[in-house]
């Protein structure tokens, strides 16, 4: 994956302000740039077709940004980004990761599929190279020594939101709340999060989950049946719908659920609305689908939107817009900060760094002046970070998440 050039990052900075840049990623001493280290590799796991290349491709935006903005460098060291195909099993999974150690790279990052974490564990822990996960973090990943994440556990916008959601409900003991997600573990990570924060002081979630295909490329009428067999339980419609989807998911959940006559407030885990789903949503000033989504509500969890208001996320988002035209995501932030922890770590060694060194360090970089707020790695090696209530809401012209509220902070 060629990177933006230096051309490119010094248009950012120029666009930017040096004075923006130096509040938002930190400033970086003269030596260190007139003298900079010896050359070192990054391996770069992402899927490059499929439903998760969208999110592939946000990462790997991230990342790349970071570069552009920090003269192509980390830790004082030019950087040559490597990236391998992540594919959507632990084999092809494997096969990114022994491609990337032939390489000889100084760390790894990325990683979109719970099931290719899983499945590279082992050999990422064998292979004593620290990875730098921007994405996924399922519950079962644990007692890990060289695998950090950027991200979230998958549970934690379940547990925002089932905190969230019983004190909506708090005075509605019968209230039902109707659970939609794919099959797999991914969803059920994060359903378990849901009964956590809601099953408390004697509440329950009384409706079964509704578990669909993981669907690639899901029709117009894929979801139509799971969303049925929901409204028409006795003894009437659910006063909520829960729901985990992305992409192309997530659009086709909620343009069904809205066909067949569902009226009520949807509550998700942010990715639902993340990326490209809110611009082919929304159908225009005059269209029923924008109408829908203004007057029934969409309620999302996430641990980052682009409007908020600090200064990491102003020099961040900015430069993201300019580079392409379009607001960042939660992807491409965790991807940035991942970018930004290795940057931290491997000036910490100095030096001609070691995976084994950038590894010991990354648990001695302390609090990061993030896009998303201020947070740092607690003993698992995930984020304990703050996790916002984000509406969607008109701004300007456009359907956005907004953040309207702090929800907790997990981890």
């Amino acid at each position: 994956m060629s990177q933006m050039n230096r051309r490119r990052a010094l248009q950012l900075l120029a666009a930017l302000g040096t004075t923006g840049l130096a509040a938002g990623c930190g400033g970086t001493d003269t030596a260190d740039e007139t003298k900079p280290g010896s050359p070192i590799k990054i391996g770069l796991i992402v899927p490059g077709s499929g439903p998760n290349k969208v999110i592939g491709d946000e990462i790997t935006n991230g990342f790349q940004l970071f570069l552009a903005l920090n003269d192509g460098q980390l830790g004082g060291h030019p950087v040559t980004v490597v990236t391998a195909e992540e594919g959507d099993t632990a084999k092809t999974g494997q096969a990114a990761v022994d491609q990337l150690l032939k390489e000889g790279v100084l760390a790894l990052t990325g990683v979109v599929s719970s099931v290719v974490m899983t499945g590279i564990r082992d050999a990422v822990e064998q292979a004593r190279v620290p990875l730098i996960g921007s994405n996924a973090s399922p519950i079962s990943l644990q007692s890990v020594v060289y695998i950090w994440r950027t991200s979230y556990v998958l549970n934690e916008p379940g547990v925002a939101l089932g905190q969230y959601l019983r004190q909506i409900f708090k005075n509605k003991e019968s209230a039902r709340i109707a659970i939609f997600g794919t099959q797999g573990q991914s969803s059920r990570d994060v359903i378990d999060g849901l009964r956590d924060g809601y099953e408390q002081g004697g509440r329950r979630l009384t409706e079964e989950p509704i578990f669909t295909p993981d669907y690639p490329s899901p029709g117009k009428t894929a979801y139509t049946g799971a969303i049925r067999t929901a409204l028409d339980r006795k003894p009437g419609p659910p006063d909520a719908i829960f729901c985990h989807y992305t992409g192309v998911q997530a659009v086709q959940f909620i343009k069904q659920l809205y066909a067949q006559g569902y009226r009520g407030p949807i509550y998700a885990p942010g990715f639902l609305t993340e990326g490209t789903v809110l611009s082919q949503l929304d159908d225009g000033e005059r269209g029923e689908e924008r109408a829908l989504i203004q007057n029934c509500g969409i309620e999302t969890a996430l641990n980052y939107s682009a409007d908020l208001n600090n200064t990491a996320n102003r020099v961040f988002a900015s430069a993201y817009r300019k580079a392409h035209n379009a607001s960042p995501s939660t992807f491409a932030m965790a991807s940035y900060d991942a970018a930004q922890v290795l940057d931290k770590a491997i000036r910490l060694v100095g030096g001609n760094p070691t995976p084994q060194q950038v590894n010991l360090a990354l648990g001695k970089i302390g609090q990061i002046d993030s896009p998303r707020g201020a947070w740092q790695f607690n003993q698992p090696r995930t984020p304990q970070q703050k996790w916002y209530l984000r509406k969607v809401q008109l701004d300007g012209q456009l359907l956005s998440n907004i953040v309207i509220s702090e929800l907790a902070t997990l981890g």
